[in-house]
């Protein structure tokens, strides 16, 4: 490859320049003119993006020491039910079989707190409650040195309890399964897409690997009708900073070599695409999508080493294998060994597609403990393995789902979309274990204390890493409040 443009200068070229030299390939082709008018755009892009290092509104982190490096963000797609896992209410026994007016909370639903943060997606679905109270589908009891009440179906994230937080007082606004959409952007669906809060640790921190993605995602989100892919799209901020889908049995999508070719051959083969690419550029220097296919074009060849070393797990112990497992354990262990390597944010859905696995409509109890069962495991291992192994400090992991379940019943075994009032944890560096923050009423119907609308929890992580939202505003994107939310500051230790 041609040797980059150098400065004449006697003195050493400041960044700008230094970024001029990286980027100005065009130039080196020879095509004189037009060459020089893309590096010099490709300049002013950098020149733009370091000056705004200048302005509290749009400076990039970090903006002030980090308490860790990477996030684990493990999402459950459907809508757990806060009552029979983290949040267990005894009274749902007490009234099982009562219609709400039959409770002390027969007015809930009239409260301001509802009808001012209430936007259900299809305009007359209200489901705010569902017939009448299902008692609880599992018993529970508390664990570890704190006594924390989880129930039944969490016996091996019991064990773990005392370094986790529990957040039981989130909401969120929307009743259907947009929610997944609202959980990682902040807005509802119905007002269109935004980056997610993966897309923004990406943004404001950049790489701590160049051959690796630094938003790495595993798993599937449910469908397109809620949002889809979009859950870990970065959208205006730009597609270079979308997460990566990856998996053990396609660990990079095209990205590597078909049939027999060999590097060299293949390192040619980038170098034209990414001239013939930058031909394209000079035309179109503003073609977001161009820059990210040139950037993905790169970072694809530097993955096809790096990425399938990840998956490949022969140098762990038998024990480790075994503790993991095999399906959602195994992209838990991959989940692991990225932030061993540098990665910053990996987002694991469990329970993807259709309306999510966890969406309970009937029969909660068969369905809760099947799926219980697959990631209760897991995540104990990956908890303790991070900790065993000294990452828990340096690595934040982040538990959500979209809502929570009624307390009312749906048919006869099942529990509705509960928007109102459920639960999030967080474990890692910088957070206090052993806690819980928040809470809902006695039946689980609403946040009652403390509560946090769900970018509360973005805040919370981007301040762990240092990052401030409020001065990674995008010029010309104003976001609202409601999307920066704050940092929840009696989990921090």
């Amino acid at each position: 490859m041609p040797e980059p443009h150098r400065s004449r200068s006697a003195s050493p070229p400041g960044p700008s320049s230094r970024l001029l030299g990286r980027r100005s390939f065009l130039a080196d082709l020879g095509m004189g003119c037009t060459g020089l008018a893309l590096g010099s755009l490709l300049a002013a892009d950098s020149s733009a993006s370091d000056s705004s290092a200048s302005d509290p509104a749009t400076q990039r982190g970090p903006h002030f020491p980090a308490r860790v490096r990477s996030v684990i963000w493990l999402f459950m797609a459907g809508g757990v039910s806060h009552l029979e896992s983290f949040d267990p209410k005894p009274d749902l026994n007490k009234y099982a079989g009562k219609s709400l007016a039959e409770t002390p909370l027969k007015d809930a639903f009239e409260t301001p707190f509802v009808k001012e943060n209430f936007r259900p997606f299809v305009a007359g679905n209200t489901r705010t409650f569902r017939q009448k109270i299902l008692p609880l589908q599992v018993g529970y009891r508390k664990h570890g040195q704190s006594g924390i009440e989880l129930s039944d179906w969490w016996p091996h994230l019991g064990q773990c309890v005392d370094d986790i937080a529990i957040v039981r007082s989130m909401w969120t606004t929307d009743n259907d399964h947009g929610a997944q959409l609202q959980f990682h952007t902040g807005r509802h669906i119905s007002d269109g897409y935004f980056p997610t809060v993966g897309a923004w640790v990406h943004y404001g921190l950049g790489t701590l690997n160049d051959n690796l993605p630094q938003f790495v995602v595993m798993g599937n989100p449910i469908g397109d009708c809620c949002g889809g892919t979009q859950v870990h799209m970065a959208n205006y901020l730009g597609a270079e900073h979308d997460g990566v889908l990856l998996s053990e049995s396609s660990p990079l999508p095209f990205g590597k070599p078909q049939g027999q070719v060999y590097r060299q051959e293949q390192a040619a083969n980038l170098e034209l695409l990414r001239r013939l690419n930058g031909l394209t550029a000079v035309e179109y220097p503003d073609d977001a999508a161009l820059r990210a296919r040139i950037q993905s074009y790169e970072l694809a060849f530097r993955m096809q080493i790096s990425v399938p070393g990840v998956f490949d797990v022969r140098d762990e112990t038998a024990a480790t294998l075994a503790a993991y497992g095999t399906g959602y354990g195994r992209q838990l262990l991959a989940a692991r060994r990225f932030v061993e390597r540098g990665v910053r944010f990996v987002q694991v859905y469990h329970g993807g597609g259709g309306g999510g696995g966890w969406d309970a409509h009937s029969d909660l109890q068969k369905n809760h403990s099947a799926n219980c069962a697959a990631v209760d495991k897991p995540i104990a291992t990956l908890l303790k393995d991070l900790k065993q192994r000294g990452l828990l400090d340096e690595t934040l992991v982040v538990w959500g789902t979209e809502f929570g379940r009624t307390p009312g019943t749906e048919g006869t075994t099942g529990r509705d979309h509960h928007p109102f009032g459920f639960s999030c944890w967080m474990a890692g560096g910088g957070i206090r274990g052993g806690m819980v923050h928040g809470a809902t009423d006695e039946l689980g119907l609403l946040a009652a204390e403390d509560r946090h609308y769900v970018t509360d929890l973005h805040a919370t992580v981007l301040h762990q890493l240092g990052i401030d939202s409020r001065r990674l505003e995008i010029p010309g994107r104003k976001r609202l409040e409601i999307e920066h939310g704050r940092p929840i500051q009696a989990i921090i230790g």
